[in-house]
């Protein structure tokens, strides 16, 4: 049963990851004739988002077998990002910065790294081809590692997206686009989605990296249902294999995989201002150093609870 549940959610994750690559805002309005920047403009626009995150006890295992374990560890996960969104001729820029870190209580000497961490610049831009078509382009130059004492060159990587999206109208965008990142094993991957108002109160917005269903009662609050696929890629310390009996691993690359499936709300408090709560389980976890053939995978699932806070002015 543990062996069925397990393929399932790694076909779920692989078509997530793969067919859902990129994630492209998609703007929509009463009309079709939809502008990327609005007409009036603030004298200071910005975007602020904060999130945070805690797993329930979970195990992992190396191999069909499970030969190698790591059971009943918790996991913490935080972010914060802060964007300047000045208007230009062209469009929008994207400018800012993005901090966020994965923490794991398996313990330092584990096999594989108990935090991971990032630190990196967005430089963007969001700009238009005609009414209908929208494009973004956005690199996010900077530090994936574990620890700052592993800042460096070695540590310094540069993974971008670029995509679109069309709107035939203000009910129904189309999304498209591919995400660039030389340390995953799949450098280039395509993405797309949908995003369907087909009710009043109701939009399927099938976009990754969280696709789910959403239902707005009034225009302060909004219920939703879905899933949220995670790939983080960073590289460990050099002599992280050596100190555990694997000198392979030494400064290796390593992707983090989650797909969470579950629901939550977000609370308009004004116009600009939002909070969210969100819980459910994550189906499927994986850790892989995927150049020298380490594959940590989930046995079982874990439950978590997210937090999150908007502010765009």
């Amino acid at each position: 049963m543990k062996t069925c549940l397990r393929l399932a959610a790694l076909c779920l994750l692989l078509t997530a990851a793969r067919a859902f690559a990129v994630q492209v805002e998609t703007y929509s309005t009463s009309s079709k004739s939809v502008a990327l920047v609005e007409s009036e403009e603030s004298p200071f626009s910005f975007e602020f988002d904060a999130e945070g995150t805690y797993v329930g006890d979970g195990d992992i295992e190396r191999g069909e077998r499970g030969d190698m374990r790591i059971t009943d560890f918790d996991e913490v996960q935080a972010r914060t990002r802060f964007l300047l969104t000045p208007m230009t001729k062209i469009g929008i820029l994207r400018l800012g910065v993005q901090t966020e870190g994965y923490w794991f209580s398996f313990g330092s000497t584990a096999p594989i790294p108990d935090h991971l961490h990032s630190t990196n610049l967005i430089i963007g831009l969001d700009t238009k081809f005609s009414d209908s078509l929208l494009f973004r382009i956005e690199m996010q130059p900077g530090f994936y590692g574990v620890d700052w004492d592993n800042f460096g060159r070695d540590t310094f990587n540069v993974p971008f997206i670029m995509g679109g999206t069309y709107i035939f109208n203000s009910g129904f965008q189309i999304v498209f686009g591919v995400s660039v990142d030389a340390w995953r094993q799949t450098v280039v991957l395509p993405g797309g989605g949908i995003r369907w108002k087909f009710a009043p109160e109701w939009t399927l917005n099938a976009v990754a990296p969280t696709p789910r269903l959403e239902y707005e009662p009034n225009s302060n609050l909004l219920l939703f249902a879905g899933a949220d696929v995670r790939i983080a890629n960073h590289r460990v310390e050099k002599n992280f294999g050596t100190l555990r009996g694997n000198p392979a691993l030494n400064h290796a690359s390593i992707t983090y995989e989650e797909l969470r499936v579950g629901g939550g709300l977000d609370w308009k408090l004004s116009t600009a201002i939002k909070f969210t709560v969100e819980g459910g389980y994550i189906l499927f976890r994986n850790f892989d150093f995927h150049r020298t053939q380490v594959r940590y995978h989930q046995d079982g699932g874990a439950p978590y609870v997210r937090f999150g806070f908007q502010a765009a002015y």
